[in-house]
């Protein structure tokens, strides 16, 4: 990738809720000499983000502003040719994601996103990945809490068992906090487009190279009590476990034969009753299209938790890994999961891939197989917790 390209980071989005977390840790945190802009469709609402940021550094006052919209595609060249890093967080993404994967990978320009719609993902990887592969992109889904931290959990994991014979993990996921518009309004288009999830997944599964020697699941769980964590362990179909084989798939160091299963960690039996009856009854309803725009409605666009919400909020995954006769217990754990931590993870991202040393990779990849310990260490630095539990933890 060129480095005489005027950018070295683009954020897309930073009008949104999430996008505009994300432009405030890196106006906090990035590094002196950090060339950078702010992308999107409307100039007013992005002087607006930035007037918010020259407020933390008095030097953002000329931030370079970019006027671009998904559905010119010449205006998404434009950006993509002019920046190393792209970063957006405008979603549904299967609504709005696909010009800018497009525009990156035609261009050579790494690209990162906070999707946890794995319909997208697939899709992305039959269409484009490559594209990518020709021109050395790499487009790095899932950057946010779906899904660095089981990602890097996992490899956290891994890493402290031999990696000669088989390897499982399981993960226990935990958190308290409140999610955003885009959040919900992504959650409720996943829940009406299931046939078209399954479709994706099979196109992929027809092009995507297996590893040669070598298997790597993920399997679903069931539901019952946990040992490891004294709970309920309630088998969590998200992204997650998508993104951890395929990390696993890639990389030797999760063993010949890998498995991980995915559960959300809950105290009290009724509530995992209580909230199945209620997801059950959404992703009924969000199929017609009456009430399913009646449910979008619910939530406006750019609304989220206050600053003072996301001080209370929290992420724990805990983690059991065994292989070659040990078992091993790690957790992850960090503060608001959806936005204060998502927008660290993905403004880290996006600076792991503009300045650190990396493995030569391109095409459509995991946070792992790009960046891996590298952004596992950028995550450490920057407050997020990966540690070894007592044995008896």
């Amino acid at each position: 990738m060129s480095h005489d390209r005027p950018y070295d980071i683009v954020l897309f989005g930073a009008t949104g809720f999430t996008g505009g977390l994300t432009a405030e840790y890196l106006a906090r945190h990035a590094p002196a000499g950090l060339r950078w802009a702010l992308a999107g469709r409307n100039p007013a609402k992005l002087a607006a983000v930035r007037d918010r940021l020259a407020a933390i550094d008095p030097a953002l006052a000329g931030l370079p502003l970019l006027t671009a919209d998904v559905t010119d595609a010449g205006s998404l060249r434009v950006v993509a040719e002019a920046t190393r890093v792209l970063a957006t967080t405008v979603g549904p993404y299967v609504h709005h994601g696909e010009p800018l994967v497009a525009a990156c990978a035609a261009a050579g320009t790494d690209y990162l996103d906070i999707t946890g719609e794995p319909e997208f993902v697939d899709l992305m990887y039959v269409r484009h990945h490559a594209e990518a592969v020709r021109t050395g992109a790499r487009l790095v889904h899932a950057c946010g809490f779906d899904s660095i931290p089981h990602d890097l959990g996992v490899w956290y994991t891994v890493r402290q068992l031999p990696s000669d014979g088989p390897i499982t993990v399981d993960g226990f996921v935990r958190a308290g906090g409140r999610f955003s518009a885009g959040t919900y309004h992504s959650a409720l288009t996943a829940f009406s487009r299931t046939a078209q999830t399954k479709q994706a997944a099979r196109a992929r599964r027809a092009v995507e190279p297996r590893p040669d020697g070598r298997r790597a699941r993920a399997v679903a769980g069931k539901l019952g009590r946990s040992a490891a964590t004294g709970m309920w362990a309630v088998p969590l179909p998200t992204i997650d476990p998508q993104v951890v084989r395929r990390s696993a798939a890639a990389r030797p160091e999760y063993g010949p034969d890998f498995r991980y299963r995915h559960f959300a960690a809950v105290k009290r039996l009724p509530t995992v009753l209580l909230a199945g009856v209620g997801m059950a009854g959404v992703a009924g309803l969000v199929k017609l299209p009456p009430t399913r725009r009646w449910l979008l409605g619910r939530l406006a666009s750019g609304q989220g938790p206050s600053a003072a919400q996301r001080a209370r909020s929290w992420f724990r995954v805990r983690f059991v890994g065994e292989g070659g006769g040990r078992t091993v217990r790690t957790e992850v754990s960090g503060g608001d999961p959806g936005y204060d931590e998502t927008a660290k993870m993905l403004a880290e991202s996006a600076l792991c891939l503009a300045y650190d040393e990396l493995p030569a990779t391109c095409g459509q990849l995991t946070p792992v197989t790009a960046m891996g310990d590298a952004l596992l260490d950028r995550l450490v630095r920057a407050g997020m917790t990966f540690r070894v539990l007592p044995a008896r933890s």
